[in-house]
């Protein structure tokens, strides 16, 4: 397996703060204004709400929040997608975010306002979903006119 430079980067200094890219993590990081802070996984399994960064095939990678632990492997969902991500394992996570920066305002992963917040988004999950396909069938209707 081919180590990505964040790996390499995380290796030699532990902890990585990036710029966001990309829109499937809001709203709670926005691309372009916000900052997070990821650190090394350890050997330790991660929990239900961290929010990983982990390898997709063939050379990229993803930041997103764990839904379920199984067994053997984790469901993944961004918090501005649709679709689960099922079979990503312990090795395919590179790290785990500990903090973020919203509007200028740094936030820690073990603060209670933000697991309220991985809570209650993810408990609206099957109204996003919803909101989406109405959404969808509504700019149907209105292409069609």
């Amino acid at each position: 397996m081919i180590k990505t430079t964040y790996e390499e980067y995380l290796a030699e200094h532990g902890e990585l703060t990036l710029t966001n890219v990309g829109v499937s993590m809001e709203p709670m990081i926005k691309q372009g204004r916000d900052m997070f802070t990821l650190t090394k996984k350890t050997q330790e399994r991660c929990k239900k709400y961290d929010v990983v960064l982990y390898r997709v095939p063939p050379n990229r990678c993803v930041l997103h929040r764990i839904v379920e632990v199984r067994e053997h492997d984790y469901v993944i969902l961004g918090d501005n997608c649709m679709n689960k991500e099922y079979g990503i394992k312990d090795e395919d996570i590179i790290a785990v975010l500990t903090r973020f920066v919203r509007d200028g305002k740094e936030y820690s992963v073990h603060d209670t306002g933000y697991m309220n917040y991985a809570r209650a988004w993810y408990s609206l999950y099957p109204l996003r979903r919803t909101a989406k396909k109405i959404k969808g069938k509504i700019g149907e209707v209105i292409r069609k006119k």
